[in-house]
């Protein structure tokens, strides 16, 4: 419905913009990011009712001297999961606003397998009116797959009916790449139901004919490159390759060489999984691009793909340029190498003034409704394993990627029972259901931790988020399993069947309701204490949090047994 306010508005806009009327504020004199031309050029911006009117040559009452600064558009993280960071969306939009970042396109699939469409709820109305404007993804893979046990499960009508949702601009990451490949009728729903709207890819390492198939299916996007070659092949056949650089994965100097003038367009910057501690120490995208530039990539091109690539993939034709019509979500920047930001406007408010937030963002109320633990009781008798062999499967980290690959080794046994072997470094790993009350605990074997006692649990587990713990005792395991079922989900450490140190996090068992600084340091506490363990692993709650993912080669462990990815199917731990 055109309505009359709406023209009025378009026409004050053109006034301001030929010179008529005065601009609510003029940015002066400063080195405007051009993404069309790739230039920067010395020009005025005029803004006016929360949008950029003209570029050139303008005066009003209000003006700031941008001289000293670079002018570009506000960032954008075209893929991030706010769990990862353990911050309410409040917290977050208070932690990355000082970086620059004024639009963020979340996946909430993490808190929706969890808690279901209340969880989706929540993150929609702690969102809503920030600074930081929340796109959100509608989460395709909850449950991830049928190889595990979630909280949730939504439907393709489920997901149909979130479309017409103001801020849930398409469909997340599909994940389950073999149920497109094999043509699993509800997955196929799902991705009908988002026809003709943004669809995520997940699929790492896909390749030739698989591949066709899957782009074919109607998705757009893959974050999960981790070699050249894959993310080239993945490019020829028009996908969007989001280029990760997070707080586990960190892909960047891998794929950088992919970029440039002609793929330029088709590469994005994004986070994915940043924990607190990184983003307390160094910064959001704006630590991306300089770590990018620092590889040698030209600074403009950074920009653009930390904001108009972004912006055109995700159809939001109004941001990510400095250019007429587009929003006044804007970053000055003292520097392009490192990337440091010292004031951010927001719908031309003057939200970040040197560097430190300038404006309020009030504290919201907790809702009853977003914990979730329901574990049957059980022993430690339950982290027991019979030998049935004398070689079993194990899983092997990877440093630094979520990837694990898979070793057959000979078992150490005691009294008939497979037991730890520290001098190996090979571990038991436990996953225990919290969602149902089912009483499902699997137990397999992981080398990598390097721990030499004591035991590590979380209730961040991607993606259907059960407690997993990784230890050198079975009695360790089971105090701190159950020290984070006590805290309704959070991160504990144990050793000598007493608790080390803990990270409460009450919503879902994924975010803190604490400040950014309370919970990073808490982070890295915990992380100190794995590390006085024995523990050689920079982010071993991150290794911990993805050993339970079935979608991310090449095995893993759910609360209902062991998992080759490769094959998409359970397999014994025992090969002989």
């Amino acid at each position: 419905m055109i309505t009359a306010g709406a023209v009025e508005r378009i026409a004050a806009r053109i006034k301001a913009a030929r010179g008529e009327t005065a601009p609510d504020l003029v940015l002066k004199n400063g080195l405007v990011a051009d993404l069309f031309t790739s230039e920067f050029v010395r020009m005025d911006v005029a803004l006016f009712d929360g949008v950029i009117v003209g570029l050139g040559t303008y005066d009003g009452p209000r003006c700031l001297d941008a001289k000293d600064y670079y002018v570009v558009p506000g960032f954008i993280d075209g893929h991030f999961h706010l769990e990862s960071s353990m911050l309410s969306p409040r917290e977050f939009a208070r932690a990355v606003l000082p970086h620059g970042t004024t639009a963020v396109i979340a996946d909430p699939h993490e808190i929706t397998n969890v808690l279901g469409l209340r969880g989706l709820s929540y993150i929609l109305h702690d969102s809503e009116g920030l600074p930081v404007d929340f796109y959100l993804m509608a989460p395709s893979c909850v449950p991830a797959t049928h190889l595990e046990t979630s909280g949730a499960d939504l439907t393709a009508e489920d997901l149909a009916a979130l479309r017409t949702e103001r801020r849930i601009i398409g469909l997340a990451e599909m994940m389950n790449f073999p149920g497109v490949l094999y043509a699993d009728p509800t997955v196929l729903a799902k991705l009908a139901a988002f026809h003709g709207a943004i669809v995520d890819g997940h699929a790492p390492l896909l390749s030739g004919k698989d591949l066709n198939a899957y782009v074919g299916a109607g998705i757009r996007s893959d974050h999960e490159c981790t070699q050249l070659a894959e993310a080239r092949e993945k490019l020829r056949l028009g996908m969007q390759i989001m280029i990760r650089e997070g707080t586990q994965a960190k892909n960047l100097a891998a794929l950088l060489p992919l970029v440039n003038a002609a793929t330029l367009r088709q590469c994005s910057l994004v986070t994915d999984d940043l924990h607190p501690h990184d983003i307390l120490r160094h910064g959001h995208l704006d630590a991306v691009m300089s770590l990018a530039i620092e590889m040698g990539l030209p600074p403009l091109w950074a920009v653009a793909m930390v904001t108009l690539n972004t912006a055109r993939y995700f159809s939001l034709p109004d941001r990510g340029a400095v250019a007429p019509g587009c929003r006044a979500d804007l970053a000055l920047l003292s520097s392009l190498d490192p990337v440091r930001v010292s004031h951010v406007f927001k719908d031309g408010r003057h939200v970040v003034d040197q560097g430190e937030l300038a404006i309020d963002i009030p504290d919201a109320a907790l809702p009853a409704d977003v914990s979730s633990m329901n574990v049957r009781p059980y022993d430690v008798t339950a982290f027991e394993l019979p030998a049935l062999g004398k070689h079993t499967l194990v899983i092997d980290l990877i440093p630094d990627q979520i990837l694990t690959g898979k070793a057959v080794l000979p078992a150490e046994i005691k009294n008939g029972r497979v037991v730890q072997d520290v001098q190996r470094d090979i571990l038991k790993l436990a996953v225990i259901e919290r969602h149902r009350g089912t009483g499902n605990i699997a137990v397999g074997l992981v080398r990598g931790f390097s721990l030499r006692e004591g035991a590590l649990a979380t209730s961040v587990a991607h993606d259907s988020h059960n407690i997993i713990c990784v230890g050198c005792a079975d009695a360790d395991m089971a105090t701190a399993a159950r020290a984070v079922e006590e805290m309704k989900g959070g991160l504990a450490i144990a050793c000598d069947r007493r608790i080390v140190t803990r990270l409460p996090l009450p919503i879902g068992g994924l975010m803190s309701d604490r400040p950014l600084a309370e919970t990073a340091g808490l982070w890295e506490d915990i992380r100190y204490q794995a590390q006085q363990l024995g523990c050689r692993l920079s982010e071993p709650f991150m290794h911990l949090s993805f050993l339970a993912l079935p979608v991310i080669p090449a095995l893993k462990l759910t609360d209902r047994g062991l998992v080759d990815v490769d094959k998409f199917a359970f397999v014994p731990l025992f090969v002989d």
